[in-house]
């Protein structure tokens, strides 16, 4: 049987949103609720339906069940996030466990929600995920700069550089490199490992706590108080999570 997607809109508009699940009372659920909250939502059933949506339009945020046949929504997550500029993803699952969670988190999923789940809980998390993607923006303009900002601060991802306001704040290239890793995946948590993997000529080392060291370093050029930190936080057993808009 061919894969099939199915649109569903309200005149009046919000985000648009993708939903990819293999079951499809989830499927029809989530796509009538969402869109009497004013979403404009495609469904798919599985990886092969939503290749062929993103082949005409990407979403503004992606729903993802973990579990279907063929591939599963881990390799496909891990997939689009290789793409340039790829919208977030929340990712549905029937497997409760913390560890699955952090595995979701760590492939590239900005949210996590078990199933069995009640639609307003997702609808909270979709708004959530939206707004957080919002406090950090980078415009890709022809012969302008890609720039992401928080709070008084810029990042300049072509000329590699981070400016409070008109001031350049030097930086050296391995305070860069992390910097860049944080901007560019804010709002999920970074496992240690993970960092040490994105973080170019790092050695690894099973017991190196050397990933603190330079958190540590940066937090002192970008945090008013390094040892209460409202960017760069701390996430027990999961490793480090870069928050945009500060502590509010």
């Amino acid at each position: 049987m061919q894969a099939s997607a199915r649109c569903y809109s309200l005149r009046m508009e919000k985000d648009s949103i993708y939903v990819t699940d293999d079951d499809p009372g989830i499927r029809e659920l989530v796509a009538e609720y969402l869109t009497s909250q004013g979403y404009r939502v495609e469904t798919a059933e599985d990886a092969s339906a939503l290749d062929r949506l993103l082949a005409v339009r990407q979403p503004d945020l992606l729903v993802l069940d973990w579990m279907m046949p063929g591939e599963d929504g881990l390799s496909i997550a891990r997939r689009l996030r290789a793409q340039p500029g790829f919208p977030p993803i929340i990712m549905l699952s029937a497997r409760g466990e913390d560890i699955d969670r952090i595995i979701g988190l760590e492939i590239g999923a900005d949210d996590y929600l078990p199933k069995p789940f009640n639609p307003r809980e997702l609808l909270a998390r979709i708004r959530a995920v939206l707004r957080r993607q919002n406090d950090v923006t980078v415009p890709v303009t022809a012969g302008t700069a890609r720039l992401v900002r928080f709070g008084p601060f810029s990042v300049n991802l072509d000329a590699r550089t981070l400016h409070r306001g008109d001031a350049e704040i030097p930086l050296t290239g391995g305070e860069y490199e992390l910097l860049e890793i944080f901007v560019t995946h804010a709002n999920r948590a970074l496992s240690r490992d993970w960092l040490m993997d994105q973080l170019r000529g790092f050695e690894r080392d099973p017991f190196d706590r050397s990933i603190d060291v330079r958190v540590n370093r940066l937090r002192k050029k970008i945090e008013d108080d390094p040892a209460n930190p409202a960017y760069i936080r701390t996430q027990r057993g999961q490793g480090y999570l870069f928050v945009p808009q500060g502590k509010g």
